[in-house]
């Protein structure tokens, strides 16, 4: 019988009072990984007081939050972060491996972790700045470099991250894993749609999302006299309000839905047509997996997960900010009248991103690292 171990979850991003959603991808990876092992969760973020959340979400996940009172002074943060992250550590079981969510900056805990205590670490990677090649200081490279360089495993969520952070001189050992997806929520039910629905679902930031460009291309397809409703799932309409009245939609329905929860938005999925993705940078894009997993077909520029995996006929790549590629691939799937094979779309999704498949993956190489640590 294999040994259930205790990991350590430490997170730069992790979803908390001050920021809900916060790296909510990384609190899936979490819930996997306590289906096979006892987790930790590690968070601390800047708040107006000092506190610390204790939350025993299962037998196998608890989840501890330091808020602590905000600072502008980045030696003074960095001691009131250590000492939190000290005070929380005290108070917790023998740790078997930290799991660090993000490399920069909290990469600085989990090697001071590994010095001190002889903890091994492996990290978990999703920040889009790899992609972006935003500029670092030669501080946070140096400091970032050390890091990379002392885990025992680095696990991009994709392989357009790790070439990403390979150009950031990041040396290691990588292993990409993707993100999680609930296929136990997100899957088929062979609902009929009323009326022809496209659905995009983010952050509605247009920097990376690209929603003018969406609703520039909604509107070029209602001048095709196309009959269909356009939903933007995750926020309100307020900074696009000024643009739509521009563009004057005239049979259009353009809907907003602020955040909803999984069980909601896999309605969402289910009932929509066409999912969307028109992003300028992704480093997976988890909505179009969830998407899939539905049934439902997506139409993505060629950025995330879905431009790495052999094509298949439930989804079509084009080229970023491309809105006549965009217009066209919703025009030749309205009037195809394809029948997607639902089964297979579930099963393709299930086997990659499932919990028990990312689970499976990290639990592999948490006992690599357990054993070269010895």
């Amino acid at each position: 019988m294999n040994k259930k171990l205790h990991i350590l979850f430490l997170c730069s991003w992790y979803p908390s009072d001050e920021f809900p959603t916060n790296g909510d991808f990384i609190e899936r990876h979490a819930n996997a990984i306590s289906s096979i092992h006892k987790v930790t969760v590690l968070h601390i973020v800047s708040s107006n007081k000092n506190r610390i959340t204790n939350d025993d979400i299962s037998e196998n996940l608890s989840i501890h939050i330091a808020y602590v009172k905000h600072t502008n002074n980045s030696v003074t943060k960095l001691f009131k972060f250590l000492n939190a992250y000290k005070s929380i550590i005290r108070s917790l079981d023998s740790i078997d491996i930290l799991h660090l969510n993000v490399l920069y900056p909290f990469g600085v805990l989990a090697l001071y972790q590994k010095m001190f205590y002889k903890t091994p670490y492996i990290i978990s990677e999703h920040w889009t700045g790899y992609i972006r090649t935003i500029k670092m200081s030669q501080l946070q490279k140096l400091i970032s470099k050390s890091i990379a360089s002392n885990a025992a495993a680095i696990c991009p969520v994709s392989n357009t991250l790790q070439h990403g952070m390979i150009r950031y001189g990041l040396k290691g050992n990588y292993s990409v894993i993707g993100n999680v997806v609930d296929t136990q929520i997100f899957k088929p039910n062979n609902s009929n749609n009323n009326s022809f629905t496209i659905v995009h679902v983010s952050s509605l930031n247009d920097h990376q999302k690209n929603i003018t460009g969406i609703l520039k291309a909604a509107k070029e397809l209602e001048r095709e006299t196309l009959n269909f409703t356009w939903k933007f799932i995750g926020g309100s309409s307020n900074k696009y309000d000024s643009y739509i009245k521009l563009l004057n939609f005239k049979s259009t329905n353009i809907e907003f839905i602020n955040h909803i929860s999984q069980e909601e938005l896999a309605i969402q999925l289910q009932h929509a047509d066409i999912c969307v993705s028109f992003s300028n940078y992704e480093t997976f894009g988890l909505v179009m997996t969830e998407a899939i997993a539905c049934g439902t077909y997506v139409i993505s520029t060629d950025t995330g997960i879905l431009n790495e995996i052999e094509s298949q006929d439930y989804f079509t790549i084009i080229k970023r900010n491309d809105i006549s590629s965009l217009k066209k691939a919703i025009i030749d799937y309205y009037n195809s009248n394809k029948k997607l094979n639902e089964k297979n779309m579930y099963s393709f999704i299930d086997q990659k991103f499932s919990t028990h498949s990312i689970a499976s993956s990290f639990d592999t190489l948490y006992k690599q690292a357990i054993k070269s640590n010895n």
